[in-house]
């Protein structure tokens, strides 16, 4: 027998949190039920005594495994396996550890007597907002095996736009380590043997040179102060893109960097219209599905614009027109939206509107590298021959001296 820590709520609404002795979480569960209480958390009195340790790639789950767990769950409500016994049976072939620990929750809570996505809503890190309305929407009419796949379609087609835009900046992120490495290896190897030998001669350094040493000897001699500075500018930083000001700021540059711009907006057009298409098509209502949207699109100057388009369809304006004089939207969304609303299939449109922008997307990241190469050749050129000039200036100098 094992001791388990718990928190449950009693008939009267009255949250208890105390120990019990069972073999398992399930068993656990169960005699609480036996006793008129309704399980929130189950876990083990020696995992609930252990120090926290908040790192936060040790407790991610991979929006693959996710997606395989949501798939499969959908498969085996479809074929008409009763709900605890899928959830058990998927569990079983989960290998994530995290996942795998919070499906046990899921089903103590679910043995307790809550819903799916009560369960779910309990472990917000796992699984979102959006995750939680669409499984809730599918318990409601009935159809959850369908939900789940919508919702796998759903997280497919967003980690696939995420790993596109990802990988093309691999490409720009090797040629500036590239850049520095160059740099840092010619001020820390090559120039201080030209300012020792103009130093042996008694002569002058030119200007350029003169400033190169100056940064190449302060790096050097007070390292430990540079590296203080730029962690603190980047702890700075961070800060400040998480506060709501900076969030703000950082958000509306993505909408209008050169060249990556245009490809952030069609990012978030994209997943709009996904998830209005897969929330309204799953039964939610607009208002519901806007206000999940809203906080999908993970962009706050788009999400602002979703807010404002919000309060004109409560004022009983349609979708498409309550979007058109929004500059983070490209025209062709609500001129689709509008169309949509026409013909009485708003969620199929949407879904073409998504299909077009991830292609837009696709075809963007495939031209970048294109674009991007002879941009990043100049720049490298222009810093490399630049430290280059600085270092060969001062020798040609000494030559044409006769030295």
């Amino acid at each position: 027998m094992l001791t388990y820590v718990y928190s449950a709520k009693n008939a009267e609404g009255v949250l208890i949190k105390a120990e019990v002795q069972a073999e398992n979480e399930q068993s656990a569960a169960k005699l609480l039920m036996s006793q008129a209480l309704f399980p929130i958390t189950i876990e083990s009195k020696e995992a609930a005594n252990k120090l926290p340790i908040n790192l936060p790639f040790l407790n991610q789950v991979p929006n693959k495994e996710r997606v395989i767990f949501t798939r499969q769950l959908s498969t085996l409500i479809n074929a008409g396996l009763p709900l605890l016994q899928s959830i058990r049976t998927v569990s079983d072939q989960v290998v994530n550890k995290k996942l795998k620990e919070v499906l046990s929750k899921v089903i103590a809570a679910v043995e307790g007597g809550a819903s799916l996505s009560a369960a779910f809503a309990q472990h917000p890190a796992v699984f979102n907002q959006i995750y939680v309305s669409l499984v809730a929407a599918g318990e409601t009419s009935g159809t959850l095996d369908k939900s789940l796949a919508r919702l796998a379609d759903q997280q497919e087609k967003d980690a696939a736009i995420a790993s596109k835009i990802r990988g093309a900046l691999i490409y720009p992120v090797i040629v500036l380590f590239v850049i520095v490495a160059v740099v840092v290896f010619m001020l820390s190897t090559l120039l201080p043997q030209v300012s020792q030998l103009y130093k042996d001669l008694k002569k002058t350094l030119p200007l350029v040179t003169r400033i190169l040493v100056s940064i190449s000897d302060f790096v050097g001699h007070f390292w430990w102060l540079v590296a203080i500075l730029l962690g603190g500018l980047v702890y700075a930083l961070t800060r400040y893109v998480k506060s709501t000001q900076g969030r703000e700021v950082w958000d509306n540059l993505k909408l209008h960097l050169p060249i990556f711009g245009v490809i952030f907006q069609k990012v978030y057009m994209a997943r709009f219209a996904r998830t209005t298409s897969v929330l309204l098509m799953s039964g939610i209502p607009m208002l519901e599905t806007l206000e999940i949207v809203k906080k999908a699109v993970s962009n706050v100057i788009v999400g602002n614009a979703i807010e404002r388009a919000m309060g004109k369809v409560k004022a009983g304006k349609s979708l498409s027109s309550s979007l058109e004089n929004e500059d983070s939207f490209i025209p062709l969304v609500p001129q689709m939206t509008k169309i949509g609303e026409e013909s009485g299939g708003i969620d199929d449109m949407l879904g073409r509107v998504a299909g077009f922008y991830e292609n837009e997307v696709d075809e963007a990241v495939k031209n970048l590298s294109t674009i991007m190469e002879p941009i990043l050749m100049v720049v490298l050129g222009v810093v490399v021959g630049g430290v280059i000039v600085a270092v060969l200036l001062p020798v040609y100098s000494l030559v044409g001296q006769g030295l």
